[in-house]
């Protein structure tokens, strides 16, 4: 073979090389993001905690506020059960969103969620969220959603954090793809129809 077609070779071989890396690239830019943003906390990305800190939990007070959206296809109403709520860093609380399936037909939703501002979002642990799983309900069907989360108290050493006093925790419900089934709940009621008041 002439060093000629040796040199295409070798070109044509390290352009399919690289092509193929782009390929791979964008087939993990998806989950390696959603790392990326759970491990930094980037764009008021909350993080999920197995238990609780142990440390003393901090005078500082923060408050965190509620915040629920409906995709407009869902057929639900959605929202929290309080406005806000006063937290120290490292103190555990559980609140309560309210779901009601104002269709004619049984839906399964899944919430995605974000905090603001968005720095505190490396700080914002959930222990237990209705987030984590997909929520099904039956025509007219009402079920208190729980989430229980904590603020970490290395907030107070963060000079970027030194200023936030308010956060703002949002979820957003939207129809899941899949429909079939019953779908899990990690909710804690009893789900039977309940109006929103």
């Amino acid at each position: 073979m002439s060093p000629r077609w040796r040199g295409k070779r070798w070109t044509l071989g390290g352009l399919l090389l690289v092509v193929g890396c782009m390929l791979g690239l964008v087939a993990a830019s998806v989950p390696l993001y959603r790392l990326f943003c759970a491990a930094t906390g980037y764009n008021g990305t909350t993080q999920r905690a197995d238990a609780a800190p142990r440390r003393a939990v901090s005078d500082r007070v923060i408050t965190v506020r509620f915040d629920a959206n409906t995709a407009p296809n869902l057929g639900w109403e959605f929202r929290p059960l309080q406005n806000a709520v006063e937290v120290h860093p490292g103190e555990t609380k559980t609140v309560a969103y309210r779901a009601v399936n104002r269709g004619t037909t049984a839906v399964t939703g899944t919430a995605t969620f974000n905090v603001t501002p968005n720095q505190a979002g490396l700080y914002f642990d959930k222990l237990q969220c209705f987030c984590f799983t997909r929520q099904y309900l039956a025509p007219g069907e009402g079920k208190d959603l729980m989430v229980t989360f904590f603020v970490d108290p290395d907030i107070v050493s963060d000079p970027n954090d030194r200023d936030v006093d308010t956060i703002t925790l949002s979820y957003t419900m939207f129809r899941a793809k899949d429909q079939g089934g019953g779908g899990q709940t990690a909710s804690l009621s009893s789900g039977s129809p309940v109006p929103l008041r």
